[in-house]
């Protein structure tokens, strides 16, 4: 269970490390790997305001994986393990199981 509750439209996402070894079989330094682009949603806030001022609910939740702009978010530790927080709208689709 994660002890971090997002505001608003914010959620919490686990990444998906990428693997460490090229397709020829040669090991990637951290400095050569790319930044991940996939992960898991570990917490949601309650949604965004309307202008009006209704809540919309959130289209993803605690679970989902889904695939993220490359540069969004903040990156931060959590429990020694790193997560990133962002707004639902950097979240470009959710993967089907």
């Amino acid at each position: 269970m994660t002890k971090i509750k997002p505001l608003g439209d914010r959620v919490v996402i686990k990444p998906t490390p990428k693997e460490e070894v090229s397709k020829g079989g040669i090991v990637l330094p951290d400095t050569a790997k790319e930044k991940p682009q996939e992960g898991e949603i570990l917490a949601v806030g309650p949604g965004k305001l309307s202008e009006d001022g209704k809540l919309m609910p959130m289209e993803v939740k605690v679970g989902d994986k889904v695939i993220y702009s490359k540069y969004a978010g903040t990156e931060f530790k959590l429990d020694e393990e790193e997560v990133v927080i962002m707004r639902e709208s950097d979240i470009l689709a959710k993967r089907s199981s």
